[in-house]
């Protein structure tokens, strides 16, 4: 495949009213639970980027009937029960996603065949033992290659049992991971994390009812229930706002609504963060949608400030700060991220490979061990490389709304795996950006 680089013309202001694509992270749940459960599951809204269709591609693998998605994000899952699934022929590829290999070792753990899973060069770096470890003491064998990296190797017919675990780290997929392996576990599993993370597995769970009992940071369930069949209508993911939510905040006359954007707690540190950087950020038209809060985001350009951002708020961002970089390089002062050592683990090295893009085009940034420190400024054309990771390439995108002559970015095929049509609809909104290479 050829390298995808991005040529972003400085300047441009985003105005109009669009819808960003479906949660990833909902998504990916909704065809997880929709394939163990009884009954016949319908998703809309669902997110058609890589990440999300290789999760879909192996529930097919493992026998189950999945219509769709069409061009509307309409899917059918006809479930299969939660001891339905069945031996896949061959090993299974996640390519991108480590949310895929993470939530599925769980829920594979206690199944009766063996699978491997696999993924892309990226994924094959990402550490495993956050969950491999956990999953044994639950009775899970599962055999990794060098270092506790994938592919992972989960032999089945293990006797799971439930067992109450302090994460060491909050991570929402090692939470979720134990939670569904906790399905297939005899007695009761209880998880408590160090800080609030995303809860779209509680929720759903609860939504297909199977019952998660929730007291503060601490989450249980009984092994053997069962999950019926709803419908789920999946919200705009707010990771893929963020990159117009800090555009619009940077660019100069700039006025955007993002409709249907979901707002569950656990996610709203961008809107957090931004606000306390002084963004006009204005949630409109709020309410449920099964089981999760939506809004209509309004954004106008606002002059930001350079803050030392509150640690309780990095876990409720993770995902976001590739582009909350971008925006304290455009605010006046000095911004201060602590706390976020999660970011050297994702795609790529978040912290680093940031901090490289960011001096490429003239700001004044330093990593250190958990984070940043940014000194806002100018911005000047150049050069940055992505490496290969999602985050970072529509990051820098938006970065060129403030420079000074045009951003190249390189290797930007992964954009897909979350954003699809990323490149059109920015252009749309008011950013100039071409594919080169």
């Amino acid at each position: 495949m050829s390298q995808i680089d991005y040529c972003v013309k400085p300047g441009g202001k985003l105005s109009g009213t669009f819808r960003v694509p479906g949660d990833k992270s909902i998504s990916h749940r909704s065809i997880m639970f929709g394939s163990i459960a009884d009954g016949t599951t319908h998703v809309t809204g669902f997110l058609q980027g890589e990440d999300s269709l290789n999760t879909l591609r192996a529930f097919r693998a493992m026998g189950v009937e999945i219509d769709g998605p069409n061009e509307q994000g309409e899917v059918t899952i006809h479930g299969v029960g939660i001891d339905g699934l069945k031996s896949p022929a061959t090993s299974i590829d996640l390519g991108n996603s480590g949310t895929s290999i993470r939530l599925m070792s769980g829920l594979l753990a206690g199944q009766a065949f063996d699978v491997e899973l696999s993924g892309d060069r990226s994924l094959s770096k990402r550490p495993m033992k956050r969950v491999t470890d956990p999953l044994a003491l639950m009775g899970a064998n599962i055999d990794t290659a060098e270092e506790g990296k994938p592919p992972l190797k989960v032999n089945g017919g293990s006797k799971m049992q439930g067992i109450d675990y302090t994460m060491p780290m909050a991570s929402a997929q090692v939470k979720s991971c134990i939670l569904l392996a906790g399905m297939y576990a005899s007695g009761k599993t209880c998880v408590t994390e160090p800080a609030t993370t995303r809860d779209h597995t509680e929720r759903m769970l609860n939504a297909f009812g199977y019952k998660v009992e929730t007291t503060g940071n601490r989450m249980c369930l009984e092994g053997g229930g069962r999950l019926t069949a709803c419908d789920i209508d999946v919200p705009s993911d707010i990771s893929s706002a963020a990159f117009f939510l800090v555009g619009a905040s940077i660019a100069q006359n700039s006025d955007i609504t993002l409709q249907h954007v979901g707002i569950n707690p656990t996610r709203t540190g961008v809107i957090d963060i931004l606000k306390l950087m002084g963004a006009n950020i204005e949630l409109q038209n709020e309410r449920l949608v099964g089981g999760e809060p939506v809004a209509d985001i309004r954004v106008r350009s606002a002059q930001l400030k350079g803050i030392n951002v509150p640690e309780e708020l990095v876990p409720l961002a993770i995902d976001e700060f590739p582009v909350l970089f971008v925006a304290a390089a455009c605010a006046d002062g000095q911004t201060v991220i602590t706390g976020a050592e999660e970011l050297r683990v994702k795609e790529s090295d978040r912290i680093q490979v940031m901090a490289d893009g960011l001096r490429a085009i003239g700001v004044d940034a330093t990593p250190t061990e958990d984070g940043m420190i940014i000194n806002g400024g100018s911005i000047q054309g150049g050069k940055v490389h992505s490496r290969d990771d999602h985050r970072i390439a529509m990051a820098f995108t938006m970065a060129a709304l403030r420079a000074d002559s045009d951003v190249i970015i390189e290797d930007c095929e992964n954009v897909n795996t979350s954003f699809p049509d990323f490149i059109g609809l920015a252009n749309r909104a008011g950013i100039s950006v071409s594919i080169t290479g």
